[in-house]
């Protein structure tokens, strides 16, 4: 029948203390977090002999607090553990957090500019140790907006990127990797935020349309006279060339030649090369090798000289009339310039076109050649994907594959150095004779006169990418990296494969001899409003999570997380829906408060199903095959169908069918309720163990008064037994069928849910006979007495309920809103009949137009017939 009786060894007879008669999140959450904590329930331990299961979190910024996205991941995360260490494995779910370069180093820096001060006036050294300080002080505090959410990680391995031994493991990987030749030093475009100050890399630049301009403009004198078109007329200062497609015969003569360059004391050759579209606008295009990736490229290729033109702020260094000018200035002043000398062929203004912006501070970023540090990518994404291919880690759901294999396949090499002082610093050391060293880990560093470090840091992509392993121990073999490396499941939104996901495979492949970070990479889509926009500060629909869990309660806004959590769709969320989820623990509440107070128990073993009803049998089938279902939607990641599968379970087939039939039978006492309490109780305890990973506190709470256990954190999970009773199930099925008609019928005649109702219910020889007192109570059916006039009989399941309504209804009220009724809808009906018969509309009309005039002349129709009848079954007067 089920199992689960015997899975909690601290069971057994106990006194039920009677609970509130309110549940009050506020008065629950804190205090019974902090116990879990104290009572080691969230820590590992990596001498178990129980199989492990391992997920580290994605590290949130140290800078950061708590919002729905973070909320909604560790919601599922913390399930997905919560449910594993209740199955008996040695769960980890690891925290951290990163250090965050860009972003951290921003906020100090608007410290000291508070303080008129700079980070050049303070050193490096002070520097570093004011973000120290401003760490300890400010950061963090989402970790304790974790505990608030009730994330179970493990907070005695809690980690940070910039800690001694994660430290220790990036200058580990650097050496590697440099030996290796998969690290190296090159001038390379790169993107480069002149507020940031430092090199971005391909993922850190957001492109957006912006309104610009688009001018054409003559190089060149008399016949050697070309057009160019350009959205940044500024970077014509570091024009090297003019290139023409090699086949294109308007240019053939210009091909060789140098052409004189504008506002400028220099000539510039004409090149061909097949990069230019000889489609697109005048087919000649200015190339600027120093300031656009593809005009670098085309340089290369040709052997053109790079002048850079803008200093790291972005102010033209070119001597000469702009000099000193920023780059926006600049482009005005050139442009009047280039007018004045006739130069403008055209201007379009706006001219809307995409523009990379830094994704943290979203200035315009610029492309810059610059002397980077950068990952030879090719062979280590090769590996990441083939990872995928050969099925060693699974991409879930499936459909996402195509956006890693589009990222690792397509990867260009890694620009890893950034311009901060806040972060790794790159362990490489010049001497005074062009020497250059990498150091490692307990290497020798140069010393004497002459050699200097590398000044720039490593994007904090570079350390986060070793988060699967280098939380755990390594270099070192430690016991943690034996016990639970690789990790079973990376969850994270699908809008991060490409900064962190991709980067996490290729280092752990490369680190760890082949062996893939994760099993499983389960993608998620992105929280958004309930009217499916993205959610953002600067928009009013951004939602701060604890101001609703102030309001309703940690589970109420895990649990409509959860219920949103489709693989990799995005989650709209409104707070009505949080409502919705408050109101649903509140159910849980009052449920098994009225359970308990009305012989609910776990105490004993379960009656025989001799023993047990119909509705016993029948409940206790549908608990096993809920079990299974949930099982089956967890082991998919499909959070949303398992929270669907429990509500309906908990508030439909448990509060709303079975405590409602079994009123009768705990009301008489006797052993009928001790058999169904001991039902209850079995369906009450398993119910909270299914919902616990989800919504951990009010389960908690309940269970743990229900059955004298511990805590559901360390309780089994609920097995399937296999029990199932088709027979009480197709029982119970026809009682609910009855139920349901009478209930529609109470309905239509105006009746109030609670009114009581005089019947005669003829069952005969139907499986409703031992349900009759079930029906009447959950129906408020009263028996029939004196002067009974049946006004109304209904046929159902084989059986006849005839009802009195005399004296319930105003029956003369009922039969003229009845009557408008029937016209409305006789109306509907001659309108869609009219149309359907005109031959002219059918002809010309789209099939989809047609098909919803048809479905409304069905349901015309069908509210005819239903008013009919009803005006037929009120009482005469």
């Amino acid at each position: 029948m089920t199992d689960n009786s015997q899975q909690s060894p601290d069971r057994g007879p106990h006194s039920t203390p009677e609970l509130p008669t309110t549940y009050a999140p506020a008065e629950v959450e804190g205090a019974l977090y902090e116990r879990w904590v104290e009572r080691g329930y969230f820590e590992a331990d990596a001498k178990s002999e129980r199989p492990p299961y391992t997920i580290v979190i994605p590290p949130p910024n140290v800078t950061g607090s708590l919002h729905l996205g973070h909320a909604f991941q560790h919601t599922l995360m913390d399930a997905l553990t919560r449910r594993k260490r209740m199955q008996g494995y040695e769960s980890l779910w690891l925290p951290g957090m990163d250090h965050a370069g860009i972003a951290t180093q921003n906020k100090v820096e608007q410290q000291l500019a508070e303080e008129g001060k700079s980070r050049h006036d303070i050193g490096r050294e002070a520097f570093v140790e004011r973000v120290w300080q401003w760490k300890e002080e400010y950061g963090g505090r989402i970790l304790g907006q974790m505990r608030r959410l009730g994330d179970g990680v493990d907070w005695s391995r809690e980690r940070f990127t910039m800690d001694e031994g994660l430290s220790q493991a990036v200058q580990t990987i650097f050496k590697k990797l440099y030996d290796d030749g998969l690290i190296y030093r090159a001038e390379r475009i790169i993107n480069w935020c002149p507020r940031c100050m430092t090199a971005l890399s391909d993922i850190e630049v957001d492109y957006q349309d912006d309104d610009g301009e688009l001018v054409s403009l003559k190089y060149g004198e008399g016949e050697d006279t070309v057009v160019v078109a350009t959205t940044r007329v500024e970077t014509m200062l570091g024009d090297t060339a003019v290139a023409v497609h090699p086949d294109d015969a308007r240019y053939a003569h210009l091909v060789g030649k140098r052409i004189k360059l504008p506002l400028t004391d220099r000539t510039i050759p004409v090149v061909a090369d097949t990069h230019v579209d000889p489609e697109f606008g005048t087919g000649a295009v200015k190339v600027t090798p120093a300031h656009d990736p593809n005009d670098f490229a085309i340089g290369q290729r040709h052997g053109l000289e790079s002048l850079t033109i803008m200093d790291e702020r972005a102010v033209i260094t070119v001597p000469g009339p702009f000099q000193g000018l920023d780059r926006f200035e600049a482009r005005s002043a050139i442009v009047e310039a280039l007018r004045e000398q006739g130069r403008i062929v055209a201007e379009k203004r706006p001219y809307v076109h995409s523009v990379g912006h830094c994704s943290r501070c979203k200035t315009t970023v610029e492309p810059r050649l610059s002397l980077q540090w950068w990952v030879k990518v090719e062979p280590l994404a090769k590996a990441a994907g083939d990872a995928v291919r050969d099925g060693r880690v699974t991409i879930h759901p499936k459909e996402m594959e195509k956006r890693y294999f589009d990222w690792v396949d397509n990867m260009h090499d890694w620009c890893i150095s950034r311009q901060l002082w806040w972060g790794h610093r790159i362990p490489v050391w010049y001497g005074p004779n062009g020497e250059q060293i990498c150091v490692g880990p307990g290497e020798e560093v140069p010393e004497g006169e002459g050699w200097t470090q590398d000044a720039d840091v490593l994007d904090t992509w570079f350390s986060s990418g070793l988060w699967p392993f280098s939380t755990l121990g390594w270099p070192e073999r430690t016991p943690d990296l034996e016990k639970f490396y690789p990790t079973d499941v990376l969850l994270t939104g699908h809008d991060i494969i490409f900064f962190w996901v991709a980067r996490m495979m290729m280092f752990g492949l490369y680190a760890m001899d082949g062996v893939a970070p994760f099993h499983t990479i389960a993608l998620t889509g992105l929280v958004r409003d309930e009217f499916g926009k993205k959610m953002s500060k600067s928009n009013p629909n951004s939602v701060d999570p604890l101001d609703w869990m102030d309001a309703y309660g940690s589970d109420a806004v895990r649990f409509t997380l959860a219920t949103g959590a489709n693989p990799g769709a995005d989650v709209p969320i409104g707070e009505d829906w949080v409502k919705a989820s408050r109101n649903f623990a509140n159910k849980i509440w009052n449920a098994t408060r009225f359970a308990l107070m009305n012989g609910a128990t776990v105490d004993g073993p379960l009656p025989a199903p001799a023993e047990m009803s119909a509705t016993d049998r029948w409940i206790l089938s549908r608990l096993n095959a809920v079990v299974a279902e949930v099982d089956a939607f967890y082991d998919d990641y499909q959070f949303a169908k398992l929270s669907d599968a429990l509500y309906h379970f908990a508030w439909d087939e448990v509060f709303d069918w079975y405590v409602e039939l079994s009123k009768t039978v705990f009301f008489a006492g006797g052993d009928g309720a001790r058999v169904s309490g001991r039902v209850l109780g079995e369906v009450l305890d398993v119910m909270l163990r299914l919902l616990h990973p989800v919504v951990p506190f009010v389960t908690e709470t309940l269970w743990t008064t229900l059955t004298g256990g511990e805590s559901l954190v360390i309780a089994d999970w609920p097995r399937d037994s296999g029990f199932r009773d088709a027979a009480a199930e197709a029982e119970i099925a026809e009682v609910q069928r009855v139920v349901t008609e009478v209930r529609r019928f109470r309905s239509d005649q105006g009746l109030q849910p609670g009114q009581k109702v005089p019947a005669v219910l003829t069952l005969g020889e139907t499986l409703l006979a031992p349900h009759e007192d079930a029906i009447r109570q959950v129906l408020r059916l009263q028996p029939a007495g004196e002067g009974f006039h049946a006004t109304a009989t209904l046929p159902v399941a084989g059986a006849t309920v005839a009802l009195d309504l005399s004296g319930t209804i105003d029956v003369a009220a009922e039969r003229k809103r009845l009557t408008k009724d029937l016209g409305l809808a006789e109306k509907e009906k001659a309108d869609a009949e009219k149309k359907l018969g005109n031959e002219a509309f059918l002809g010309k009309a789209p099939e989809p137009v047609v098909a919803k005039i048809r479905t409304r002349l069905a349901t015309a129709e069908a509210d005819i017939a239903r008013i009919t009848a009803q005006i037929a079954a009120l009482p005469a007067g």
